[in-house]
């Protein structure tokens, strides 16, 4: 259950694009055409995937507090958590590479298609963003850290399918000369924003339900237990004078 709800979380509820407005820059270049969305959209996917869970392992065992120990007693004082973010870009920067020449072996024309914007990959704040969100939350395991990545590379492959879908039908429709191009995106781009912000009571709303209410009811059973015991005490101070 935990592994399908930051599945779905991380797609719907901290999309990149929408949530927290990361990797904008690829997502509004490159959304001009749906065929060049799917393949920059796939490309960030694998780079997500592999890249966050690599990036939670040397977190866990080189980079946080004390994660040499495995080395001896006498690295366990290291704290090498200063590197992070050199380490993490060094790891993106190399799957990028290896992602650009696998595309350009197998796909020219996607290639030439994306141009300048598939190394890029390499400094999109996105892909950093993922390595960066799931140390500051503190991922407890390899398997999420795959999981947080997979989700996170679908929620911004979503983001820009859908804005490349809606940029080819809108060049046929009577915008306003002054919202033409950049500006009309940026509308849409709030729009689905706030869309997807509907989401977010999906998976946390019954648990918010559930620990408000718990407090409440406990609070009753105790106010009862306390009007009981002074019944009690008021019907035992009457038999005494009775007697």
């Amino acid at each position: 259950m935990e592994y399908i709800e930051l599945f779905f979380k991380s797609i719907f509820i901290d999309n990149m694009v929408f949530a927290t407005f990361l990797g904008m820059c690829s997502y509004l270049a490159i959304s001009k055409k749906v065929s060049t969305s799917v393949g920059m959209g796939a490309a960030v996917i694998f780079v997500l995937t592999v890249t966050v869970p690599l990036n939670w392992l040397l977190d866990q065992y080189i980079l946080q507090e004390g994660a040499l120990a495995w080395l001896g007693p006498e690295f366990a004082e290291y704290d090498l958590s200063f590197l992070s973010f050199i380490m993490f870009i060094a790891t993106i920067a190399t799957m990028v590479q290896l992602v650009e020449i696998i595309v350009e072996k197998f796909s020219p024309a996607l290639y030439n298609s994306l141009g300048i914007f598939l190394p890029l990959i390499a400094v999109n704040c996105a892909i950093l963003g993922g390595s960066l969100f799931m140390q500051s939350r503190e991922i407890p395991s390899f398997g999420l850290a795959v999981t947080y990545g997979v989700g996170s590379g679908i929620g911004w492959f979503l983001a820009i399918l859908a804005i490349a879908a809606i940029r080819e039908k809108i060049r046929y429709s009577a915008v306003p000369p002054a919202l033409r191009g950049l500006g009309i995106t940026f509308i849409i781009t709030g729009l689905m924003a706030i869309g997807f912000m509907s989401f977010g009571g999906m998976l946390t709303g019954g648990d918010e339900e559930k620990k408000d209410t718990k407090p409440e009811v406990e609070a009753k059973l105790e106010l009862d237990k306390k009007k009981k015991e002074e019944s009690a005490k008021i019907i035992a101070a009457n038999n005494t004078i009775n007697e």
